[in-house]
């Protein structure tokens, strides 16, 4: 088992290496990385066909509690990779009605195109919108809109951008359909939508006020400096015209109300995130097909970022090899000895811990490394486990806002304002969005202490 344990831990150590210095392409470095752990891990060094079949759970497709019920979930976890399919192909459909520029555009004529009143509203329909939709959805299109409003409205769009990218990765944190970190925590423990929103969405509130507060203070004067600058002729954008289909406008419209409807409740209904992810590709395809035609679909699951779900694929039976081979078990011991007991110091740890690490690394796999790092520690300390994943959520998510790297979110909203002409670079990035998260997180840790222990 020796053998088996230090094989696992190499395997982990190079994937996380390559996936931080992107020496190939993410799916590609965990997919390999996980062939690696079923056949050394598993098929050489433990011998073990169970192993290989509990790591790749194709088996849970034909029980009743997959798609209704649901459960605790161990291996490649589908029902997080099926739900993230499913709210892909619901956004892409949104998008290619215009429903997210429309949207932009109204807000903006509705606060007459101020760019410090722009500023705070696009920073609360970022957090709001990150609830429930893919934070990097919600920067790619939001940085989009927010290029062509400082274009038209001549002022400097990055401190806008650098605020919509910490609140997206904020609000994520909020909900458990909001950031892939709280998916895989919420379908691996079992909790719902509605657990997160009660628990982390308490704490993100609070925190969304300091944040609006932190960032009014600190850009407001740029914005101010470019509105006063601002010729007197422009022609502002008609939010109409972002529409392209009224009819396939509020096809997709009704389609996100009755998903959203299904995540809220899904813990009364029992239906569980993969059946909604089902729901959510099978009802968008019928909007698409409705307004537009069989085309417009396939283009549309054409944009799905197929090397995403394959990148869950592969991450999942690595930190597998790590859990059953027990690795993971010690580090929860390590951290519980460190601690002495004490859970104000354990969450301390995980939180600035998961904060720390997910400034630098992606945070999906520290994430799904965690989750059963937590189980093991709820079983052997006695804490609470709902207190150790809520920590583990706010760690992850909002530490990720720290460097341009320590979220997806953050790497698409930089290289959109760059491609534009407005290049963000470290220095200008952590100038505003570090000591941001340092308040945030320190904000998470006393309401953590308050509320949970």
């Amino acid at each position: 088992m020796l053998i088996a344990k230090i094989s696992a831990i190499i395997i982990f150590l190079i994937m996380f290496a390559c996936i931080v210095t992107e020496a190939f392409e993410r799916h590609i470095t965990t997919l390999v990385s996980g062939a690696l752990t079923l056949s050394i891990v598993f098929g050489i060094c433990m011998r073990s066909t169970d192993a290989i079949i509990r790591t790749l759970n194709y088996k849970s497709f034909a029980t009743l509690e997959f798609w209704y019920g649901g459960g605790e979930s161990s291996g490649i976890n589908w029902a997080t990779i099926i739900f993230i399919a499913g709210m892909t192909v619901m956004v892409e459909g949104m998008g290619h009605a215009g429903f997210f520029d429309w949207l932009c555009l109204k807000i903006a004529k509705l606060v007459n195109y101020k760019t410090v009143a722009l500023l705070i509203c696009f920073m609360i329909m970022s957090a709001v919108l990150a609830m429930f939709i893919d934070s990097i959805t919600v920067i790619m299109f939001l940085a989009a809109v927010t290029i062509t409003l400082a274009h038209t409205l001549k002022f400097d769009p990055i401190p806008i951008i650098l605020a919509e990218i910490f609140c997206a990765n904020l609000g994520g944190s909020a909900t458990m359909c909001g950031d892939p970190p709280n998916i895989i925590i919420g379908t691996a423990l079992g909790y719902s939508f509605f657990d997160f929103l009660s628990n982390t969405g308490v704490i993100v509130g609070i925190c969304l006020i300091f944040t609006i507060i932190y960032f009014y203070l600190v850009m407001r004067k740029p914005l101010l400096a470019s509105e006063n600058d601002r010729p007197a002729d422009i022609t502002y954008p008609n939010a109409e015209d972002a529409i392209k289909s009224k009819k396939g406008f509020i096809a997709v419209v009704i389609v996100f109300a009755i998903i959203v409807t299904l995540l809220v409740t899904h813990s009364i209904t029992e239906i569980t995130v993969a059946s909604i992810g089902i729901i959510a590709i099978i009802l968008t395809s019928i909007a698409i097909v409705f307004a537009f035609d069989f085309k417009t679909l396939k283009e549309v699951f054409k944009k799905v970022d197929y090397k995403t779900l394959l990148f869950f694929v592969g991450l999942f039976v690595v930190v597998s090899g790590l859990e059953e081979t027990g690795c993971l078990e010690v580090v929860a011991e390590f951290i519980a000895k460190v601690s002495g007991g004490n859970p104000y110091v354990m969450v301390a740890i995980i939180i600035w811990l998961s904060a720390i690490c997910s400034a630098f690394v992606d945070n999906i796999p520290f994430a799904a490394t965690m989750v059963p790092v937590i189980q093991s520690m709820a079983v052997t300390t006695g804490i609470p486990l709902e207190t150790l994943a809520w920590t583990l959520a706010l760690g992850t998510d909002i530490g990720g806002s720290a460097t341009p790297i320590g979220a997806s979110a953050n790497v698409v909203g930089t290289s959109l304002a760059t491609k534009a002409g407005h290049p963000v670079t470290w220095g200008k990035y952590c100038k505003y969005n570090a000591p941001a998260t340092v308040i945030v997180v320190s904000i998470c840790t006393i309401a953590l202490f308050v509320l949970h222990l």
